[in-house]
């Protein structure tokens, strides 16, 4: 029985200039093991996302996906968040409660369930994963492995038939990442779920599947068993070979066939006994040389202890450690070692307790800017370094004024970053990031280089790519430090490693000597040979002693025969999105399934014509009822109403289609600002910035949503500011700016000018909201109202509507630009209010 069926499906982002997947076709049958393989970028986390609907990114998509049979988009929310588990790359993005038991129940709440079948549940996972022991705990507290576990617990209390896995041990040391794959296999062996997983470290994940997607440029280059499809990626001089578990690649470089290609660590160890009784083994090539470590350290930790806070117990336990100039040294440890926090503490953002931090000789903080122009760092979350719209404005950021020309030029290129230069940071891929973000740090050119989990998300050519680059820099005579839980790639590059083990530096030396004399946290090189070949531990050292030819079993970047055309980006396509073939010819649909609009021929739709007549005509009747009938003591009723009335053209708005939980988060998210904002403002009279949040929140969503935020904004900031019968008038003014200002600014292609903004606001707050609310203090407290005190009202009112006018005119010069930007990105990305 298939359990997904995809047909034909492509997709393309908005406003990208080649589409993510591409005519694509897979059968994933029910109870199977599958594992999606690819370079970054090449569309792996984009197809598991087109299998679950709320998580599905907003695009343009042709094709369809089946699910048990079924459309996936005809399937309901419930049945897809019970059926379809997800558990994503970083543990942090999924985690939503604050107690472990809490957030295994979580789900099950969502899904309604009664309290006993809760209770049953949350006890059957706590015993099956084996997390009894920190049931109690705040989520805060757990390392990394025991988030992803317990990510792994709550998706699979809701007993789902299918579990997909999007690069679930990406932040892992391989310990936890070898333990929470076995726990994914014994899912998928006992309990016969059906997996789909994407991952880089293919050491493991390959013996564990039944079969193995390869992905390239959005398409599927190979498909089959896991030796099947090693063989095949051989053969083809694929990148992705040099991802394949050591065994697979020792026995594809060998000179002499000796049976069936091994896979696993053991079949592997049994075909090299069988190799060596067949044919001589060669000794183990010398280990390269490691630079002198003569002179001044250029980065030295001397006794270092640290804690995060008073009464907590210490990170770093007099850790000591030195790196000389043209090293690269790896930091190695599982997590909660204190490696990351060695890191900061070695770049000046933590300061220790005890000990001494010395750079080039020089303790650190003595030495000035100096000191810290000579650091670069790239943290472990490399998102936190990109600040503007594009890849190519950050790296311009910072470039020097004195910096040669041609130097952007050439980093990209050094970093394989040329096709994304144009596009926002955050849409790229974990990888794509990782590069880029690189490629910032280097343009600073610093003497000392500090990595936090470099190779994160980074594919086989780009590792061996990027090493040469750290290789270049040692022989510069930068100073590389990196914190990782690559051990293949340590191992591979590395002058030294240090193990760190509860703060403390527990063991050091050269790659050989460092991980030949470790059992468990070593390469699968050294366990495949230990027995066979001491001192071997790369597949390089053991395919060298075979007699066969180490190195890149294929082209590298930009010559690959299966990346089509040299020097195009991996994605490069010269086909639009509209004109990939369609075998249904379909009309391209939005990723809700919905059909994509035709701007072209959009007009103003007749809900903007009704909710003007909510606005001008219904609102101010209930007001006027509230005064007439209920004499002003039923204000909370008629603010309730006059709410009711202005969700009235937002229910117009979803007309025919679902509001997504996006479109109503982003809207509660507006309004939660201008309450705070108000209140933030409390202590200046009517200098606030709810009115410019309201003009801009109708000029980036349209007239409806700006008409929500100003009425609802006024409600609940008045539960601070105290309920009365002006409340009423404050949401009908408010709103009613916002409806306007969607009118004029909303829809019209381009973003409105500051200048433009400013006056708007500035007159709105004027002539609308200063001519309602003031007459309206009038009609609130007077029986026998006349013109004479409505114009004696206004009058008394103008400074103060001067002084709210100018706020709003400041408000809205300060904050429009980078408002409309973000909000104009959030509503391409996720295809808000179409």
């Amino acid at each position: 029985m298939e359990c997904f069926e995809i047909r034909n499906v492509s997709f393309s982002y908005p406003d990208a200039a080649c589409p993510a997947l591409r005519d694509l076709n897979l059968t994933i049958h029910a109870g199977e093991f599958l594992t999606i393989a690819g370079q970054s970028g090449c569309g792996k986390s984009t197809l598991l996302r087109q299998l679950k609907t709320p998580l599905t990114p907003h695009g343009i998509r042709r094709g369809e996906v089946l699910f048990e049979g079924v459309p996936l988009e005809t399937v309901d929310l419930r049945t897809q968040t019970a059926r379809i588990g997800f558990v994503m790359q970083d543990p942090e993005s999924q985690i939503v409660t604050d107690k472990v038991w809490h957030e295994l129940a979580f789900g099950l709440e969502s899904l309604g369930l009664d309290t006993p079948a809760i209770r049953r549940r949350v006890a059957e996972m706590a015993g099956y994963f084996g997390i009894e022991a920190w049931f109690h705990r705040d989520v805060s507290e757990l390392s990394g492995g025991q988030k992803q576990l317990l990510n792994l617990a709550a998706v699979m209390a809701m007993q789902p038939s299918v579990l997909i896995l999007d690069e679930p041990t990406a932040q892992l040391d391989p310990i936890a990442a070898t333990d929470f794959l076995e726990t994914v296999c014994r899912i998928n062996r006992e309990l016969g779920v059906t997996v789909l997983l994407t991952e880089h470290r293919l050491e493991e994940a390959l013996p564990m599947s039944d079969r193995v997607v390869v992905m390239e440029g959005g398409r599927i280059v190979a498909c089959g068993l896991p030796a099947a499809v090693g063989k095949e990626l051989q053969e083809m001089g694929h990148p992705m070979a040099q991802s394949l578990p050591t065994p697979l690649r020792v026995a594809a470089a060998a000179p002499h066939a000796c049976g069936q290609p091994p896979v696993t660590v053991r079949e592997g160890r049994a075909w090299l006994t069988a190799y060596r009784e067949s044919y001589a083994l060669g000794p183990v090539p010398p280990e390269p040389a490691c630079p002198l470590r003569t002179g001044t350290p250029a980065l030295e930790l001397e006794e270092i202890w640290f804690r995060y806070e008073k009464e907590a117990p210490d990170v770093l336990r007099g850790l000591s450690l030195r790196a000389y100039p043209g090293e690269i040294l790896a930091v190695m440890g599982g997590n909660g070692a204190g490696k990351s926090t060695a890191l900061s503490v070695a770049s000046g953002l933590l300061r220790p307790l005890r000990g001494c931090v010395r750079v080039h000789g020089v303790p650190q903080g003595t030495g000035g800017r100096t000191s810290r122009a000579l650091l670069g760092v790239l943290p472990q979350n490399p998102q936190a370094l990109f600040i503007k719209k594009t890849v190519r404005e950050d790296l311009e950021d910072v470039l020097k004024q004195d910096a040669e020309p041609g130097l952007l030029a050439k980093t990209a290129r050094r970093c394989h970053i040329e096709a994304l230069l144009d596009r926002h940071p955050y849409d790229l891929s974990g990888g794509e990031r990782q590069r880029a973000a690189l490629a910032k740090i280097l343009l600073l050119s610093p003497g000392i280089l500090l990595l936090d989990e470099p190779t994160k998300g980074f594919d086989s050519a780009f590792k061996a790519e990027f090493a040469d680059i750290l290789t270049s820099l040692a022989i510069e005579g930068v100073c590389v430090v990196m914190v990782s839980h690559d051990i293949e790639f340590c191992a591979k590059y590395a002058h030294r490693c240090v193990m760190l083990f509860d703060g403390m530096a527990v063991s050091e030396g050269t790659p050989r000597a460092f991980f030949g004399g470790n059992s468990f946290y070593t390469t699968a090189a050294n366990r495949m040979a230990r027995s066979i070949l001491p001192g071997a531990v790369t597949a390089e050292d053991i395919i060298a002693a075979c007699g066969g030819l180490s190195g890149p079993s294929g082209p590298q970047r930009g010559g690959n025969p299966a990346r089509g055309t040299a020097g195009k980006p991996e994605n490069a396509d010269t086909r639009t999105p509209e004109s990939l073939p369609s075998p249904d010819h379909a009309a391209p649909k939005r990723s809700d399934g919905a059909e994509q609009p035709d701007r072209k021929r959009r007009r103003i739709p007749a809900r903007t014509a009704a909710a003007l007549a909510v606005i001008l005509l219904l609102v101010p009747l209930t007001i006027y009822l509230g005064i007439r009938v209920f004499d002003d003591r039923k204000y909370t009723f008629i603010s309730l109403f006059v709410l009711l009335e202005a969700l009235l053209p937002f229910f117009l708005l979803f007309e025919g289609r679902k509001p997504q939980a996006r479109e109503l988060v982003v809207i509660a998210v507006l309004c939660a600002i201008g309450a705070a904002g108000r209140a933030a403002f409390a202590m200046l009279p009517d200098f606030k910035p709810v009115m410019a949040l309201v003009i801009l929140s109708g000029a980036a969503l349209g007239c409806e949503t700006g008409f929500l935020v100003g009425a609802v904004t006024m409600f609940v900031s008045n539960f601070f500011f105290g309920q009365g019968p002006w409340t009423p008038w404050q949401m009908f003014s408010m709103g009613l700016i916002g409806f306007l200002a969607g009118l004029l600014f909303a829809g019209k292609g381009t973003r409105p000018g500051k200048v433009f903004l400013c006056l708007f606001g500035a007159l709105a707050a004027l002539l609308i909201y200063g001519g309602i609310m003031n007459p309206a203090s009038v009609l609130m407290y007077q029986s026998y109202p006349t013109w004479e005190m409505i114009a004696a009202a206004y009058l008394t009112g103008i400074t103060v509507d001067a002084v709210h006018a100018v706020s709003t005119a400041f408000f809205l010069w300060v904050f429009a630009r980078p408002f409309l930007e973000k909000v104009e990105r959030v509503r391409t990305k996720y295809g808000l209010m179409e």
